[in-house]
């Protein structure tokens, strides 16, 4: 008697278990209970501009390079510290160091431009958004960085000299380095040296270098890039389509594979590719990132969404934010 009732409360345990699991799929419409991305809240042109203000007078290739690496944010910081603990490294026994490393082709390239690699990581937040538009919202970003180009070539801000070439082709703005072996870094302020105020990023840190008080641009020294070439993600494998609205790799259309930071627009990287070009990829796992802290990440999740600042509710977008300006050595424009 005893056991048929324990195989009786077994049976009734298993009946509740199934009844349960069939209620929550079809109070789910059917669908797996594993809860997809949220769809990418679309920024506006204004917002875009605010995200690109910092690095649209950079060189084509540079471009490039801070937006394919930006869809890693983690792998930005992890490759910023260790460069901090390795800057007894240069040129070429640098450039043979970072090769070993697991970071994605376009963070391995930013190792050529230190500070343009500290100022991602000391704006991870800025990073983390910079990522997510990019990922989802490309042709629109590629609209904004060609407007303030144009905004900053108006405003005489942007012309070619000994630093940079600058030509139009067509509608478009295409900054190149003078010299292809050296590249140099305008350091700028983003909110002002397009003609107009633009907002600063909310915790905007003017890091030294990358940063410079006025509108003008200020040229410090070059970076050699020679000894990057021959690796398969130095500085000549990188450039900008912008017929297609894309970082183009190794002359393909570039799609990265963060796990941090993704598609969310509802399209598949295929779809997004058109035009029957193939795509090249970066990297596709997340690695876990050693010696270093979580709180690093704590201003992003999953798809680029940060705690520290949301784009919605702003309103305004005419006021201009002054951070500390840099004064260093060299020429200014």
């Amino acid at each position: 008697m005893k056991s048929c009732k324990q195989v009786a409360v077994l049976a009734l345990c298993f009946l509740v278990v199934r009844f349960t699991a069939a209620a929550e799929f079809y109070d789910s419409g059917g669908q797996s209970s594993e809860q997809s991305p949220a769809p990418h809240a679309k920024l506006s042109a204004k917002e875009l501009q605010q995200l690109v203000a910092p690095i649209a007078l950079y060189p084509d290739g540079l471009v490039a390079q801070v937006l394919a690496a930006s869809t890693f944010p983690e792998e930005v910081v992890e490759a910023n510290r260790w460069i901090e603990k390795h800057s007894d490294l240069k040129d070429e026994k640098l450039a043979k160091e970072v090769d070993k490393q697991h970071w994605d082709p376009s963070v391995k390239a930013l190792t050529q431009f230190p500070s343009v690699l500290e100022n991602m990581d000391k704006n991870l937040s800025w990073t983390s958004s910079l990522g997510d538009a990019y990922a989802n919202q490309q042709q629109d970003l590629m609209n904004a960085l060609q407007e303030l180009r144009e905004q900053a070539r108006k405003a005489g801000h942007l012309s070619s000299n000994a630093q940079q070439t600058v030509t139009n082709q067509g509608n478009t703005v295409v900054i190149q380095p003078a010299n292809p072996e050296v590249v140099y870094v305008p350091a700028y302020d983003p909110w002002l040296v397009y003609g107009y105020p633009i907002v600063a990023y909310p915790g905007w840190y003017p890091l030294p270098g990358i940063f410079f008080s006025g509108p003008d641009l200020f040229w410090g020294v070059g970076f050699g890039v020679g000894f990057f070439g021959g690796f398969g993600w130095g500085w000549g494998h990188w450039g900008y389509n912008w017929h297609g609205g894309s970082v183009t790799y190794n002359h393909n259309r570039y799609v990265s594979h963060s796990q941090t930071i993704g598609n969310r627009s509802g399209a598949s990287h295929s779809a997004r590719a058109g035009g029957g070009h193939s795509e090249t990829h970066g990297s596709s796992a997340f690695h876990g990132q050693t010696g270093m802290h979580s709180s690093a990440f704590s201003g992003f999740g999953r798809g680029g969404d940060t705690r520290s600042f949301s784009f919605r509710g702003r309103s305004s977008f005419g006021g201009g934010f002054h951070g500390g300006g840099f004064h260093g050595g060299g020429g200014r424009r």
